[in-house]
């Protein structure tokens, strides 16, 4: 409403606009308080998306919040098989495979035998045929294929409704001009540097060409940090504003770990899906995941990728004619120095009461 009377309207953190304490409280006096700080400078605005990507915000958003009830409604699933003693999850990699859905929709149909269900299986789980039977003999009764069907039609429903909300995130970014393509002949559009020989790809494609980063995760991603990177200075700017740092504590001598910040819990989320995703390939990001997770845990190592991506998507926003490179997953290694190393594994022999000789292959 204050922004379409053409007023500039500063979302301010509360703790930076706190009243002094011993000073009376109204709100005149708040309202003049605010006045006094924000003439002064000494308020800091907080970072508001323009209105174009707000609207693309909460479509993403209640796309994130469909996903989550889908999976929450094939958790109850589980929960409900499980306490008709059918331990299909146990044989099965997961109950949204084909195979588990077509057992599932067979036992809501009224079939009760476990030689029959488990001929249902399909691919490789059939070589897994006497484990079913044996996960499928249970006590599953016509009052949990009742229950196991309403969960499906919600599963259902929240299908239909997450596609139609990724179609409207798709074309609603197609509409906004900062994440449009250039063609080779430098012309711009909604469908421009789609093709091989682009200027400049569209801003999802780009970001959808980092390893973990798919082209709607892309989307989601641009819903919570926006197109304009100027807001950001420096991608450590975005980085805290996400709060993928920790916080500095040192008094004295002493440094002690900082806790994280709030920041957005969305995008951090984003960025936490692409990092799984990145975990597993043979790629730079992928390699120094390993690296970490080795020495301090898979959890210090998602962070930290998810951080090393968002530092990488800052880059590719701010500049358009940036391109991701993958460093490769041998980066480090072709980086280490032998003689060093060695250095280090003798040492750590050595330590150990060992007399170490080295000797040059056969």
């Amino acid at each position: 409403m204050l922004e379409s009377a053409g007023l500039a309207v500063q979302l301010v953190t509360a703790s930076q606009a706190r009243n002094l304490p011993g000073r009376p409280k109204t709100d005149r006096l708040d309202a003049m308080w605010l006045a006094r700080l924000t003439e002064m400078g000494m308020l800091r605005p907080s970072f508001v998306p323009p209105a174009p990507v707000r609207v693309l915000r909460d479509y993403a958003r209640a796309r994130t919040h469909l996903v989550q009830d889908r999976t929450r409604c094939w958790q109850r699933l589980e929960k409900l098989l499980e306490g008709a003693l059918i331990k299909v999850s146990a044989v099965a990699s997961k109950l949204t495979t084909v195979s588990a859905q077509d057992m599932i929709k067979a036992m809501i149909g009224g079939q009760r035998d476990p030689h029959i269900l488990a001929g249902l299986a399909r691919g490789r789980m059939k070589a897994k045929h006497d484990a079913l039977v044996e996960a499928l003999t249970g006590m599953f009764d016509d009052h949990h294929g009742e229950l196991a069907q309403m969960l499906l039609d919600q599963i259902a429903f929240c299908d239909t409704r997450i596609a139609t909300l990724a179609t409207r995130i798709e074309q609603h970014l197609a509409q906004i001009r900062a994440a449009w393509g250039v063609d080779a002949d430098g012309s711009t559009g909604p469908s421009a540097g789609t093709g091989t020989d682009a200027a400049v790809p569209p801003a999802a494609d780009r970001l959808a060409e980092i390893p973990g980063v798919s082209a709607e995760l892309a989307r989601s991603i641009i819903a919570e940090t926006g197109l304009d990177m100027s807001r950001f200075p420096t991608a450590a700017h975005l980085v805290s504003w996400a709060g993928l740092c920790p916080s500095a504590h040192q008094s004295g001598p002493r440094t002690r770990n900082g806790k994280k910040g709030q920041g957005d819990s969305y995008l951090r989320g984003y960025l936490g899906q692409a990092a799984t995703g990145a975990a597993g390939t043979a790629t730079f990001l992928g390699e120094r995941h390993q690296r970490i997770a080795r020495r301090r845990g898979r959890a210090k190592a998602q962070v930290a990728i998810a951080r090393s991506i968002l530092v990488v998507i800052w880059h590719l926003l701010n500049d358009p004619q940036a391109r991701y490179a993958d460093l490769g997953p041998d980066y480090h290694a072709s980086r280490t120095d032998k003689d060093k190393k060695i250095r280090n594994h003798i040492r750590q022999l050595q330590a150990l009461g060992l007399t170490v000789t080295i000797a040059p292959p056969a």
